[in-house]
């Protein structure tokens, strides 16, 4: 069961996060923090890879290394070494969009079964998402992606394959991958398709 650390991590990622939104949709970033968590626990995270869900983000995108440095003192090195393995970068300003995800993508192979979990709980979230708003919106939906088109569907599918090579949590897995199947099918040309 969860603890009160839980409850503390929620209200620190809910504070971190207060501002920001999901790109292009207006909808509160802690909704995305809040997805990522209830599909690692689905698939199941103890404590520490629940609040590492939750934080998944944080610094990354709130604070870089001193944000790191707080969740480590709040949290301990299980929570911080997880939540440092999914976050493809702490600098300001970021690195080349393609060089970061490149980078991420080769250190999957090796990652431990806590960071497949989350990272993996947080790309089948953000994989529902794109789904869905381009069911909503059409390929107006690739402008809120710095790889565009071509590139977020190259990144999602080199996910799906570094994700499968890794043999852990197959389940989550195949649903990332049929996810990311159901975005080929309609965002691409049948000859584009590869599997």
């Amino acid at each position: 069961m969860l603890s009160n650390r839980f409850n503390q991590a929620l209200t620190f990622a809910a504070e971190l996060h207060a501002a920001q939104q999901r790109k292009g949709s207006g909808v509160p970033y802690v909704a995305h923090l809040l997805g990522v968590t209830s599909i690692a626990l689905e698939y199941g995270a103890n404590e520490d890879e629940a609040i590492s869900a939750l934080l998944h983000d944080a610094i990354e995108d709130q604070g870089g290394a001193a944000t790191g440095a707080e969740i480590r003192r709040r949290f301990g090195d299980v929570v911080a070494t997880i939540v440092e393995a999914c976050t493809d970068t702490d600098s300001t300003p970021k690195p080349p969009w393609r060089e970061r995800k490149e980078l991420y993508l080769s250190h999957l192979p090796t990652a431990s079964p806590s960071v497949l979990l989350v990272s993996a709980s947080d790309k089948l979230h953000n994989s529902r998402s794109i789904l869905q708003d381009y069911r909503a919106v059409g390929e107006a939906v690739w402008d809120r992606f710095k790889g565009g088109k071509i590139g977020t569907l190259w990144y999602y599918r080199a996910l799906v394959e570094a994700f499968r090579l890794t043999a852990v949590n197959p389940w989550l897995f195949a649903e990332l991958e049929q996810t990311v199947m159901a975005i080929e099918q309609l965002a691409l040309d049948p000859s584009e398709i590869t599997r």
